[in-house]
This record gives C-alpha cells, sequence and structure tokens, in this order.
C-alpha cells in the first residue's frame, strides 16, 4: 500500500565531428578538486535485486519512478509548483533502493582511487554553517569512517552514477526523458547529525532514500524556480511549512528553489539518500539566450538597419533613445521568430548531446559503437537507432579556407560519450557527430520521423548524396538496415 502525501504550497558535404571543451556546469565539489581522472573506472557487476522499475521506455521508467502519481497529474499540479512526498510501505522497494547505494560500498570505491573534492566532500552543519572536514589528496576508508564515527560527519559522495550501475542505467534513461542532464549526489548521516545547513538548489530535486531514515523540514522558498544556490540563515526562513521523516523506499520531490534542511534521528541508524538533480540552466531565459545570438546574426545579414554603426560615443553615455531604438530592433526580432522555419541554437543542444551519460549497456561497450550490419546502398530500407540520443540542430558554420559563413545541419549523439567525468563540473569533454548542408535537413528529417524509410524516397538531388547520408550515419551507428 502507497500513502501519497501531497506537500502544498507554491564526404565534402558530411564531415565527422569530434571537439573537445570544458563543460560549462557547476563543478560536483566545493572542496579542492584532486587526483587525476581515472581513464578506465571499476563498475559493479550487474546483480542485486531485480528492478521495479520499468526500463522499456523513458516515459515507463519515469512512471514508474512517480508511481503511484499518475505523471499528468505530475506535471498538471507539482512540477515547479509544489513538493511531493511518497510514502511507501513496500518492502520489494525498499530493497532495491537499498542496493543503489549503501554506506559498505564505500569501503571498495576507496580502494578504487577517489579523491578529497572531487568525489567526496565530508562536512558538517555546525551553528548553521557548512564546515568542510576535507583532508588533501586521495580518499582513505578507515580516514573517512573515522570522522563519520567519531566527528559525525556526513559523506557526500558526488556523481555515484560513474560507478553504481543501476544508477546508471536510472539516470540515462532520466535524461532521455528530461532531454535535460540528470547528476545525483548520496548524502550519508551519522545518527544525530546534520550535514548541510538550510539552502535552496538551482535545480529539480528528486529523493530517495536508501537506508536508515531521514528528518526532513521545508520552508517557503525565497526565490522561487532559483538560478543559483544560497545558504538561508535560520532568522529569515521561518517556521517549516512541512516536517516529514523519509524511510527506504520513499521519494520526495520539490522545486529549484525549495528551502531544505534534514538530519537524522537520535538513536537511529545512520542514514543513506541519493538526490537525483535535473533541468539546471534549462529555463526559457536559457534557452532564450542561446537562441537569440543566432537569430541575430542571421537577420543582419538581412537588414542593412542592423549592420549601421552605433552611435558615437554610446559606450559612454546612454539615452533614452537608444532603447528605444533596441526595443524596435526586439520587435523585428520577434516578427522574424514567427517565420523562423528552422530555429538556430548556439550551446544548448551541443551541450546536452557531449556531457550526458552514454546509453546504458552491460556487455562489450566496443561493440555499441562500432557499425555492424549490412551496409546501407540505394535499394536499402533504414531506420534510425538510439533516437533519445541523437539531438539535430541548426548552426553556423565559417570555411577557415576563405572565411565565408553559412549554416548547416548538425547531428550530435553520446553513443562515445566517457561515464566516468559525467557531470564533474571542468572535466574536459567531447562532442560526437557529423555536419551535413542545409539541403539535407528534408532528408534527416524523414529519417528521424519515420519508423523506416527507402533510401531511394529521400529527398536529396542525387543518388551519390543520399549514399553519402545513410552511409555517414551507419558509420556513427545511429542507422541500421532493416
Amino acid at each position: 500500500m502507497y500513502q501519497v502525501n501531497e506537500i502544498r504550497f507554491a564526404c565534402p558535404h558530411c564531415l565527422v565531428l569530434k571537439t573537445a571543451m570544458p563543460k560549462k556546469a557547476r563543478p560536483a565539489g566545493d572542496g579542492k578538486e584532486q587526483g587525476p581522472v581515472p581513464k578506465q573506472v571499476k563498475v559493479e557487476a550487474a546483480c542485486g535485486p531485480s528492478s521495479p522499475l520499468n526500463f522499456d521506455s523513458p516515459s515507463g521508467l519515469f512512471e514508474s519512478f512517480i508511481s503511484p502519481i499518475k505523471t499528468e497529474t505530475f506535471f498538471k499540479e507539482f512540477w515547479e509548483q509544489k513538493p511531493l512526498l511518497i510514502q511507501r510501505d513496500d518492502p520489494a522497494l525498499a530493497t532495491y533502493y537499498q542496493s543503489l547505494f549503501r554506506l559498505s560500498d564505500l569501503k571498495s570505491l576507496c580502494s578504487w582511487g577517489i579523491y578529497y573534492g572531487r568525489d567526496v566532500n565530508v562536512c558538517r552543519c555546525v551553528h548553521g554553517k557548512k564546515k568542510v572536514l576535507n583532508k588533501d589528496g586521495r580518499v582513505h576508508f578507515l580516514q573517512l569512517r573515522q570522522d563519520f564515527d567519531q566527528k559525525r560527519a556526513t559523506i557526500q559522495f558526488h556523481q555515484p552514477q560513474r560507478f553504481k550501475d543501476e544508477l546508471w542505467r536510472i539516470q540515462e534513461k532520466l535524461e532521455c526523458y528530461f532531454g535535460s542532464l540528470v547528476g545525483s549526489n548520496v548524502y550519508i548521516t551519522p545518527a544525530g547529525a546534520q550535514g548541510l545547513p538550510p539552502h535552496y538548489d538551482d535545480v529539480e530535486v528528486f529523493i530517495l532514500q536508501l537506508e536508515g531514515e531521514k528528518h526532513w523540514r521545508l520552508y517557503q522558498p525565497t526565490v522561487p524556480l532559483a538560478r543559483e544556490y544560497s545558504v538561508e540563515a535560520e532568522d529569515r526562513i521561518g517556521r517549516p511549512t512541512h516536517e516529514f521523516t523519509l524511510k527506504p523506499g520513499d521519494l520526495l520531490y520539490f522545486p529549484r528553489g525549495t528551502i531544505h534542511q534534514a538530519d537524522t534521528p537520535e538513536g537511529l541508524a545512520h542514514s543513506t539518500h541519493v538526490t537525483i538533480s535535473t533541468y539546471q540552466s534549462s529555463s526559457w531565459g536559457d534557452f532564450l539566450l542561446d537562441t537569440i545570438s543566432g537569430l541575430v546574426f542571421d537577420t543582419a545579414k538581412a537588414d542593412v538597419a542592423l549592420r549601421a554603426g552605433i552611435p558615437r560615443q554610446l559606450l559612454l553615455a546612454e539615452s533614452t533613445a537608444v532603447a528605444t531604438r533596441l526595443s524596435g530592433f526586439l520587435r523585428m526580432l520577434a516578427d522574424r521568430l514567427e517565420g523562423t522555419k528552422e530555429l538556430p541554437s548556439a550551446d544548448m543542444k551541443k551541450d546536452f548531446a557531449m556531457n550526458r551519460l552514454p546509453p546504458y549497456y552491460m556487455g562489450d561497450r566496443a561493440k555499441l559503437v562500432a557499425p555492424g550490419g549490412q551496409l546501407p546502398g540505394l535499394d536499402s530500407t533504414v531506420r534510425l537507432q538510439f533516437r533519445d540520443h541523437v539531438v539535430l540542430t541548426v548552426g553556423p558554420y565559417q570555411d577557415p579556407s576563405d572565411e565565408t559563413r553559412g549554416e548547416m545541419v548538425y547531428v550530435y549523439h553520446s553513443l562515445r560519450n566517457r561515464r566516468d567525468t559525467h557531470m564533474m563540473g571542468n572535466e574536459e569533454t567531447e562532442s560526437y557527430g557529423l555536419r551535413f548542408p542545409l539541403s539535407y535537413m528534408d532528408a534527416l528529417k524523414q529519417i528521424w520521423n519515420s519508423s523506416a524509410i527507402s533510401v531511394k524516397d529521400l529527398k536529396l538531388t542525387t543518388d551519390e548524396e543520399k549514399q553519402n547520408l545513410v552511409l555517414s550515419l551507419w558509420t556513427e551507428c545511429l542507422i541500421q538496415v532493416v
């Protein structure tokens, strides 16, 4: 039986891309980052209790994740609006949650080579402030356990999906579902202790209680749908709007900006919970900033008014006349946007594709990213693979040989992404994909929107172009012959 509680408040034509750039997201830890990034990360064997979650599809996973709440109800009544507490009395689910991460897992993780700051923070809440107790360098389990037992310190483990297969499996499906990066942190807190002061986050948060019990207090947001993390003083937040205790198998959701704090009750075993978070920098404001630069560039090519110079000394003294002029330009851009067929995206789609988890795959990963099956030809019928791991976007391209600029179609995918650097902030990541002339867009949309399509039927001028397109996609493992 589930008890559901509502918390009520508010070729020359196509080019393989492989580029490297640092990730923009905030680093996972707030201590010193030390130690090399492991080139190969040991991961646990696929074992443990069978999953009560539905991994058949991203939507099926999310529906089972928040069960018994229906997905339509969740997004209509709770998402970005108010927290949701689901208290479950389900031994099978509790056992499964406990398998996701345990205190006892730390011993083996330490033996693999983890580091303070980058992988682990050791902290306590002292008089409403966070006190970090990190050492330097590599984490040793005996020292970590000593700080946990004697100093009553909370162990914060960053991005455990890098090591724990089942969390990788869950978060990979959630990234497909949300179309946004999904990170996680594990918090292990001894009895009678609290790790973090009252604060709010800039992400949508799902809390899964794994071991023991955790006492939670939630407060009215001071900044609804906050865009940054912030600690809040006790004298500012008032009385809790809701107070409850999570037990293994329970789930708590709250929107970004919700002020919260949690502690492990006295006299009980330690508490372990995992926070699964998403939608950082995924607001309409972020999307507008992402698209406006491309829109301005395209409009300036067609309208001489945007290419005219700004008034002399504008940067020294601004006037209301300038604001009026800019307002006119914005109205012109809005009119142009209404008729835009392909919306340019400068960074968000590429950033998502290059920083997300690779597909969950427990076999030989080399086989996942190696072309297989029949080579496509003009008489073949093909279909898209890994649809949820591929993004299609239009963006600018400059030919370095003649400095001409134009628009190209970009196909980015995450099949070769590195799991061991996922959501680790300042670790270098690479983007993988293909680049095509804008004239290939209709043919690409045919492949994207069809369950299967004949290569002959692709909307391209020549048979050579059709064969070049499907061969490029097949080489990247994005299509298969059916």
